[in-house]
C-alpha cells in the first residue's frame, strides 16, 4: 500500500507540474525557467548520487547516448514545454502530453524494433480520438491548432524520444543515474541558449516566486525522480505508467482552482478516451520488464 500511495503522490505532483509551470510563466521568462529549473534539480540529483556513493565514471559510449539524450529530452523537451504553457492551458497541455506512452511504443518499434500489436493500435486510436475531441472543442471537424498546441505536440515527442534513448543508455547504468547525468548536461545546454533568446532578463524576483520555483524542481524533478525510480522496481513498470494516466485529471482539477481555467464536457469526454486507449495500449496482460522506458523515464520531467 505504501508502495502505491508514493507512486500516486508522484503522479500528482508531476501532473501539478502544468499548473505550477503556468503561473511561474507570470513572472519568468520561458527560457530562464527552463534554465533554473534543470539547475535546481540537476544539483539535488548529483548530489543525491554523491551522498548514496552512486556516481560512476562515464564512458565514451556513454557520452554518445547522453548527448542526444540531454538535446532532446532536457533542451528540446524543457523549453517546448514552457513555451507551448505560455499559450496553452495546463489541461490541454496535460493532455497532449498523455500521448507519450503511445507514441514511445511506435518510436520504439521503429528503432528498437520492438513490437507494436493490434491492442497498441486500437489503444492508439481511442486515444487519438479523444485528443480530436480536446482540440475541436465540440465543433466537430472544424479543428482549431494553435501554435501552443503544435508546440506542446513536439515536446510530446521529444519526451518519448528521449525515453527510447534512455532505453538504451539503462542498458548501461540504472535510469536515476542517468537523469542525473542527462539534467546536469541539459542544464548546461540550456543556459547559453536563454541568455542567448532573452538577454535582457533580471533576476528582481520577489523572493516567493523563487521560493515556488526551487520548491516545484525540488519535488518535482527531483524528489520525484528518485521516488519514483525506488517504487518501480518493487510494483514494476507496467504497473507504475498506469498512475501517470492521472496527470491530466490533476492538471485540470488545479487548473480550475488555481489559474480558473475553465473544464468543458468535451475535455472530460476528451480525457477519459484518452486515459482509456494509453491503458488499454500499455497495460498489456503479459508481464512486462522493470526497464521499461515509459515508466522510467518519466522521473524526467
Amino acid at each position: 500500500m505504501r508502495t502505491y500511495l508514493l507512486l500516486l503522490l508522484c503522479a500528482t505532483l508531476y501532473g501539478s507540474n502544468f499548473v505550477f509551470g503556468s503561473l511561474l510563466l507570470r513572472e519568468f521568462p520561458a527560457m530562464h525557467l527552463s534554465a533554473y529549473r534543470l539547475a535546481v534539480s540537476s544539483v539535488f540529483l548529483i548530489g543525491y548520487l554523491i551522498i548514496a556513493k552512486r556516481m560512476i565514471r562515464l564512458t565514451t559510449r556513454d557520452v554518445v547516448y547522453l548527448i542526444p539524450l540531454a538535446l532532446i529530452g532536457m533542451l528540446l523537451h524543457q523549453v517546448s514545454f514552457f513555451t507551448g504553457l505560455q499559450t496553452i492551458d495546463a489541461t490541454t497541455a496535460s493532455l497532449i502530453l498523455s500521448l507519450s506512452p503511445i507514441f514511445t511504443a511506435l518510436l520504439a518499434r521503429l528503432f528498437l524494433k520492438e513490437s507494436f500489436t493490434l491492442r497498441m493500435a486500437v489503444g492508439s486510436l481511442v486515444a487519438l480520438t479523444g485528443v480530436f475531441f480536446v482540440v475541436g472543442q465540440g465543433r466537430g471537424l472544424h479543428i482549431s491548432l494553435t501554435t501552443g498546441m503544435g508546440i506542446m505536440f513536439i515536446c510530446m515527442l521529444a519526451f518519448s524520444g528521449a525515453t527510447v534513448l534512455m532505453r538504451k543508455l539503462t542498458e548501461r547504468m540504472d535510469a536515476l543515474t542517468a537523469t542525473a547525468y542527462s539534467t546536469l548536461l541539459g542544464c548546461m545546454l540550456v543556459f547559453p541558449v536563454a541568455v542567448w533568446r532573452e538577454p535582457h532578463e533580471q533576476s528582481t524576483h520577489s523572493f516567493g516566486w523563487w521560493v515556488l520555483l526551487i520548491g516545484s524542481a525540488l519535488l518535482i524533478q527531483g524528489l520525484c525522480a528518485i521516488i519514483w525510480n525506488n517504487q518501480i522496481r518493487k510494483v514494476g513498470a507496467a504497473k507504475a505508467s498506469v498512475f501517470l494516466n492521472l496527470q491530466p485529471f490533476v492538471a485540470m482539477v488545479l487548473g480550475y482552482f488555481m489559474l480558473g481555467t475553465p473544464v468543458t464536457f468535451t475535455q472530460i469526454g476528451g480525457s477519459i478516451l484518452i486515459v482509456c486507449g494509453v491503458v488499454f495500449a500499455t497495460l498489456l496482460p503479459k508481464k512486462k520488464s522493470h526497464n521499461d522506458p515509459i515508466a522510467l523515464t518519466m522521473a524526467k520531467r
